[in-house]
């Protein structure tokens, strides 16, 4: 949507194949997706990771220039075509890295998170104004989009979408700023203890609410901000959840292993339970609260089991 609205608002016109470079590289760092199929939570371990940080960033937009020009020449040699191709590589390179750059900037706003500084760290970095799928901005950049190709009307609609999605972005990201500093003291006025960490997510299609994660101490509350109530944390939809036996032996023996080591190094707010299973073994359970409240939820939880055997030798 964003490469394509950027093609649309004239910046497309700079060099042929233009649009190309532009939607390419709106996605191109998503070649991540691949880790899909590497093993247990590989995509948690690589994805927004080394496709997506500053050496990529810098790598990709000639990367998307050379396979350009290659095509251009290919397949004008293919048709014997002795005529201007058009292509100009520096409009190109300038084009495709506004567009690989566009990707990360995306990611960031959301509550998963990007690790902009990989390969060299694996900080991750949070914006949370955005739900990740956020239905407005892709409602205005899809009718920017329409507008400019039903209506023959040129660049003018989509450049009107994209400045009405940039206001959107920005007015959900002071909303994110005041909502955290609200949520923060109003959680810690209600509960007599300080917060330590906070998260105040966006919800999809309602702007005025929000999940709040906080951890306080030993625990983490989870609640529901509403702008348009006073307080504005409901104070009905609070909900207590133990961090649990970090420590446990059996904990550690899941953190090990590969899906812990992978699970662990992407959760924001990882809490444990520990359940004794048939055989003398034990199962740990890792739920991010960010995503899941509970075990078994297909994203945002983990599950592994522990043998006795390696129970045991960790103990």
């Amino acid at each position: 949507m964003v490469g394509a609205g950027l093609a649309r608002s004239g910046l497309s016109r700079r060099s042929a194949l233009g649009t190309t470079a532009l939607v390419i590289g709106a996605n191109l760092p998503d070649v991540d997706v691949l880790a899909y199929f590497w093993g247990p939570a590989a995509d948690l371990a690589f994805r927004r990771g080394w496709t997506h940080g500053i050496l990529a960033l810098a790598l990709w937009p000639f990367v998307l220039t050379a396979a350009l020009v290659l095509l251009d020449r290919v397949t004008r040699r293919l048709r014997r075509s002795s005529l201007p191709s058009g292509v100009e590589p520096t409009q190109l390179l300038l084009l495709s890295s506004v567009a690989i750059l566009s990707h990360p900037i995306l990611d960031t706003l959301n509550t998963y998170g990007m690790r902009w500084l990989m390969p060299f760290s694996g900080q991750w970095f949070y914006g949370d104004t955005l739900f990740i799928v956020d239905p407005w901005l892709w409602l205005g950049l899809g009718l920017g989009l329409v507008m400019s190709r039903v209506r023959r009307r040129g660049s003018r609609p989509a450049r009107i979408a994209l400045l009405i999605s940039f206001a959107y972005v920005v007015a959900m990201a002071v909303s994110t700023l005041a909502a955290r500093r609200l949520a923060g003291n109003e959680l810690a006025h209600m509960t007599g203890k300080p917060v330590r960490r906070l998260l105040v997510s966006p919800l999809p299609v309602n702007p005025f609410r929000r999940s709040v994660v906080a951890e306080q101490g030993e625990i983490y509350r989870t609640a529901e901000f509403r702008w348009r109530t006073v307080p504005h944390v409901d104070q009905a939809s609070v909900r207590i959840f133990p961090k649990g036996p970090a420590d446990h032996p059996a904990v550690r023996a899941a953190a090990a292993t590969t899906l812990g080591r992978r699970f662990l190094g992407w959760a924001r707010f990882p809490a444990f339970q520990v359940e004794p299973v048939d055989g003398g073994h034990v199962m740990v359970h890792i739920v991010d609260l960010r995503y899941a409240d509970r075990p078994g939820v297909r994203f945002g939880s983990a599950s592994i089991q522990v043998g006795r055997l390696q129970f045991e030798i960790i103990e």
